[in-house]
């Protein structure tokens, strides 16, 4: 269940904030997450939903993580924005209605896509941290 705005504003940063609820865009090469390359998963801030595993993660020279693929699709919602004077389309969490980033169609394979999320939306679980945040049923993503 998504939290109040009031509950929000308390719990999240101002750009965490402005990120998820406002539909805002951080800063390129200057977020938490764009160089992060240790194993692990990241998870909705507002809600601790598995979006994206660091095993899918690629340098799109963007100056944000990108991904090619969610966890779970279902865990993903895809919208047409319209905003900016061109059709994009958005992307957000399902639980909380976070919005995370984008999806392009000019990612890597082998799905050709590039979901580029803002760090201000995600929460980094680095992988030996997994199991005991409750999240060890994405361990298998790791086996090699």
């Amino acid at each position: 269940m998504k939290p109040s705005d009031t509950e929000l504003k308390s719990k999240l940063t101002p750009l965490q904030y402005q990120v998820t609820q406002k539909e805002g865009t951080e800063r390129p090469f200057q977020n938490e997450f764009w160089d992060n390359h240790r194993e692990g998963i990241y998870v909705d801030v507002v809600s601790g939903e598995a979006l994206f595993s660091s095993s899918d993660k690629f340098d799109s020279g963007t100056g944000w993580p990108s991904f090619t693929k969610p966890i779970q699709t279902n865990n993903i919602l895809e919208k047409t924005d319209r905003s900016l004077l061109m059709s994009r389309t958005e992307v957000r969490s399902k639980s909380a209605d976070s919005h995370l980033g984008h999806v392009f169609p000019d990612g890597p394979a082998p799905t050709g896509m590039r979901y580029c999320i803002n760090s201000a939306s995600l929460r980094f679980i680095p992988k030996e941290e997994m199991a005991k945040q409750g999240y060890g049923e994405y361990l298998s993503l790791f086996e090699k």
